[in-house]
C-alpha cells in the first residue's frame, strides 16, 4: 500500500483510507468482532488512515474502533476524527462542545491525542462561527499536544472553499465529489491546496450508486443520476466486470488526492479493496462507462443551510 504526505502535516497516509462509519452500523447491521477483525485486516494489508466520527452509530463507530486498536503502536496508524456533528440534526460547533467532543474521543478510541480532528459537514453550521471560533478551540487543542491537524469535511465544494480560503486549515474532505460520476473536487484540489490544505477524497463508490447492490433508498441523488449509474453497473456486469472495482481504482490512481477513504466493516471486503488498488485501470471499461455517465457528469445535490450552497465559482 503506497503512502503520500497529507500536506505540510507531518504526517504520510495510505492512499487508501478506512472509513469507520460503518463501525457505526450506518449501512446495516454488523458483528462487532467482524469490524475488529476488519481494521486488524486492513492494518496488516498497509492501511493506515482511520476515518471516524462520532455520529457514526451515535459514538459505536469510535468505541469499536478504539477497541480495535487496542494495543497496536500507536505510531502505526494514523487517527482522524470529527467535532460539530453528533446526530441528523444535531450540531454544535461552539468552542466548549468541540474541546468536550476532542476528550470524549480521546477516552473512546483509547489514545492520548488525534492526529487529525475536523469540523463535520459545515455546510451545516454558521461558517463564521467555523472559521471565528470552531477552528480556534481546535489549534488551541493543538497546542496542547491533543491534535496534530486541523480540517473540515463536508459536501459542496464552495462551502469547503470560502472556509479554508478564511482562516487556515490543513486539511478538507469531501465526499462524492470525486468518483466515476462526478469529478469536481479535482478540478478543485488546486484552490484547496494553494489555501494551504491536503484534499482527502471519501466515498469512491458514490454511497453505494456504483456498486452492483446499487444505493439505498434515501440516498440524495437526482433520479437520472442513479438511473445512469445503474446503467454503468449493468454495462460492466455484461463485460464482466465489476463496476465498484473500476470505481474504486480509478479514483485512487487518477484523483491525486492524500488519501482515497471507502467504508468498510469486512475483513474480506478490506482485502478486495487492497487487491483492486493493485491492479491496472482497464482504460477500455473505463472510456465506456464513461459514454454511459456523460449525461449525468458532476450532477450533484444540495446539502446543509441554503446560504451555504455557494456556486462553484465562488472564492
Amino acid at each position: 500500500m503506497k503512502r503520500r504526505p497529507l500536506g505540510s502535516t507531518g504526517l504520510d497516509v495510505s492512499e487508501l483510507g478506512f472509513g469507520a462509519s460503518p463501525l457505526g452500523a450506518v449501512y446495516g447491521a454488523f458483528a462487532e468482532p467482524d469490524g475488529i477483525d476488519a481494521v486488524h485486516a486492513a492494518l496488516d494489508l498497509g492501511i493506515c488512515f482511520f476515518d471516524v466520527s462520532p455520529y457514526y452509530g451515535a459514538t459505536l463507530a469510535e468505541t469499536v474502533l478504539g477497541k480495535a486498536l487496542r494495543g497496536v503502536e500507536r505510531s502505526g496508524y494514523v487517527l482522524a476524527t470529527k467535532v460539530g456533528r453528533y446526530g441528523d440534526d444535531e450540531f454544535d460547533f461552539s468552542a466548549e462542545r468541540v474541546e468536550r467532543s476532542v476528550h470524549e474521543s480521546l477516552e473512546r478510541l483509547r489514545t492520548d491525542h488525534l492526529d487529525l480532528v475536523q469540523c463535520h459537514d459545515v455546510e451545516f453550521a454558521d461558517l463564521d462561527q467555523v472559521v471565528h471560533e470552531t477552528l480556534p478551540a481546535l489549534r488551541k487543542l493543538q497546542d496542547a499536544g491533543l491534535v496534530r491537524a486541523v480540517g473540515v469535511t463536508g459536501y459542496p465544494l464552495g462551502a469547503l472553499h470560502h472556509v479554508a480560503a478564511r482562516s487556515p486549515v490543513d486539511t478538507v474532505m469531501s465526499y462524492c465529489q470525486y468518483t466515476l460520476q462526478n469529478r469536481q473536487l479535482a478540478r478543485r484540489r488546486p484552490d484547496f491546496e494553494r489555501a494551504g490544505a491536503a484534499v482527502v477524497n471519501a466515498a469512491p463508490l458514490a454511497m453505494g450508486a456504483l456498486t452492483e447492490r446499487g444505493p439505498a433508498p434515501w440516498h440524495p441523488a437526482p433520479a437520472p443520476v442513479l438511473e445512469r449509474c445503474a446503467a454503468a453497473a449493468a454495462l460492466c456486469r455484461a463485460r464482466g466486470a465489476d463496476i465498484a472495482r473500476l470505481a474504486v481504482q480509478f479514483a485512487v490512481s487518477t484523483g491525486g488526492f492524500a488519501s482515497t477513504v471507502v467504508g468498510t466493516s469486512s475483513a474480506r471486503e478490506v482485502r478486495r479493496l487492497v487487491e483492486w488498488t493493485a491492479q491496472p485501470l482497464d482504460e477500455e471499461l473505463l472510456r465506456a462507462v464513461q459514454e454511459c455517465l456523460a449525461p449525468v457528469l458532476d450532477r450533484g445535490w444540495a446539502n446543509g443551510r441554503p446560504e451555504n450552497q455557494y456556486s462553484e465559482e465562488q472564492p
